[in-house]
């Protein structure tokens, strides 16, 4: 069984400081099954791939394990597991790779904290699912996800297809991020375990999934088959990552935006900002706009006041924040002509929704700070690829500002929910990559008073489509 993950970050060899393994080496571990062996079949400055191969033992899998098989005798040795990926790969990447799995890189660390390109090659996995559960799985994680069904046999086409396919996940990730997800995920497409499912496994599946694996949309059946048949097992997985959902997200999320406002309140800065939005809306001429992360509506305010706005739609993934925004702007009381111009909708930016298709603008004002990579990484095809409206607008925080707030200490973000604070070269890069990879162009404005060495308090893209 096959695993290869490649590279074209530059130097591409740098993947070898993230796994902790020399390129030039090949490095082979024992394993009760069998082996594992990781080295690098290409290693360029360019392009780096490495491959981790297991070389299972079938008859040592067997080997004083009578009466484990429901199968006899003839189906402990003639089975799929020596060459589909499995519950194998997860041991032979804790044996290998557990450095690389915690995000620890020494002289490194800015690198391991980095989402860099990444493609990863499963050779054969097993999904009785089908496509649609590999999809389901790895899709809302960020991931273009690409398969390639394979017969049971070649030679005798009438035996159908099995449930075999070859994956490749692309995507912009940390490695640390790619190689937990395939940890936990491979097994789960399988649903099978080699080894004995006790206690320890729920703590395998939370240390593993931390940071993920409580936002997907897919957690229950996740967990249900990473603990196959252990009911009580599975219960206490999924009531644990119900107390790792904070208790009270939305209230948590009003105090730390409230410590965000009174940091930026001496510039008036969400006033500029909101200045600068409607601006661009009114110069790019659009009719139909939607604000995502709407929040409580601030910016919504503004745009009602846009009289050549003929639609406005606000989402947000909270709906404590939706009824504060109905209420801040009396959507109950409202002239019916002006309500018919304004619409409120539940949604996600994790995942494609129909809704958000044909819009002339989209605004993402002080949203993607707030995203991990993986979610950052599924936003971006949410947004530019799936709503993929005429233009957008994106405004982030300029991390370099941030020495010019006296109450702000140093090293701390503006925001305790904020995830990053990149600087002006960092959000350049991010949006020239966007642009690139989705067919727009790009321009950046400045928002609020420019200060010479570090640039204006917050940084806005202006996104056209090509």
């Amino acid at each position: 069984m096959l695993l290869t993950i490649t590279t074209t970050h530059q130097p591409a060899t740098d993947l070898g400081y993230l796994l902790h393994k020399n390129p030039s080496k090949v490095h082979s571990f024992e394993l009760s099954f069998g082996k594992a062996h990781l080295f690098y079949p290409e290693a360029t400055p360019e392009r780096c791939t490495a491959a981790l191969l297991l070389d299972v033992d079938p008859v040592g899998l067997v080997r004083g394990k009578r009466g484990q098989h429901d199968g006899g005798t003839l189906d402990q040795y003639v089975n799929d597991r020596p060459y589909v990926l499995s519950s194998f790969l997860s041991v032979a990447m804790g044996r290998t790779l557990g450095t690389a799995m915690t995000g620890r890189s020494k002289g490194r660390q800015e690198l391991a904290d980095q989402a860099i390109p990444l493609v990863a090659n499963l050779a054969v996995v097993s999904s009785r699912g089908g496509e649609g559960l590999i999809r389901e799985l790895f899709e809302p994680l960020g991931y273009t996800v690409t398969t390639e069904h394979h017969p049971l046999d070649e030679k005798f086409p009438e035996w159908g297809d099995g449930p075999y396919y070859a994956v490749k996940l692309e995507g912009t990730v940390r490695l640390k991020d790619l190689l937990n997800h395939l940890y936990v995920l491979v097994p789960v497409l399988d649903a099978e375990k080699h080894y004995w499912i006790g206690k320890d496994e729920v703590e395998k599946l939370l240390r593993k999934g931390q940071g993920w694996l409580v936002s997907h949309p897919h957690k229950e059946a996740i967990v249900r088959r990473y603990l196959p048949r252990q009911r009580q097992l599975a219960r206490e997985a999924l009531a644990r990552l119900t107390e790792e959902d904070n208790p009270d997200p939305d209230a948590a999320e009003e105090a730390h935006a409230e410590e965000e406002i009174k940091v930026e309140e001496p510039i008036r800065l969400w006033q500029q900002r909101m200045g600068a939005v409607v601006a661009v809306l009114r110069s790019v001429g659009a009719k139909r706009v939607a604000d995502l992360g709407c929040g409580e509506g601030k910016l919504l305010r503004a745009l009602l006041d846009e009289t050549s706005l003929a639609e406005i739609v606000g989402m947000d993934v909270s709906y404590r924040s939706l009824e504060i925004a109905s209420q801040r702007l009396k959507l109950d009381r409202m002239p019916a002509k002006q309500k018919e111009r304004l619409r409120l909708i539940h949604g996600s930016l994790m995942y494609r929704d129909k809704r958000l298709g044909g819009y002339d603008a989209a605004t993402v004002v002080e949203v993607i700070e707030h995203l991990d990579p993986p979610r950052l990484a599924a936003f971006e095809r949410v947004l530019f690829e799936s709503a993929r409206p005429k233009t957008v607008v994106v405004t982030t925080p300029n991390a370099e500002y941030n020495v010019k707030f006296d109450t702000l200490p140093a090293g701390q973000f503006r925001h305790k929910d904020h995830r990053f604070e990149w600087t002006r070269e960092q959000f350049q890069a991010w949006s020239g990559r966007m642009a690139e990879r989705f067919g727009y162009t790009v321009r950046f404005l400045p928002v609020g008073e420019e200060d010479s060495q570090v640039g204006a308090p917050t940084q806005m893209g202006v996104f056209d489509r090509a």
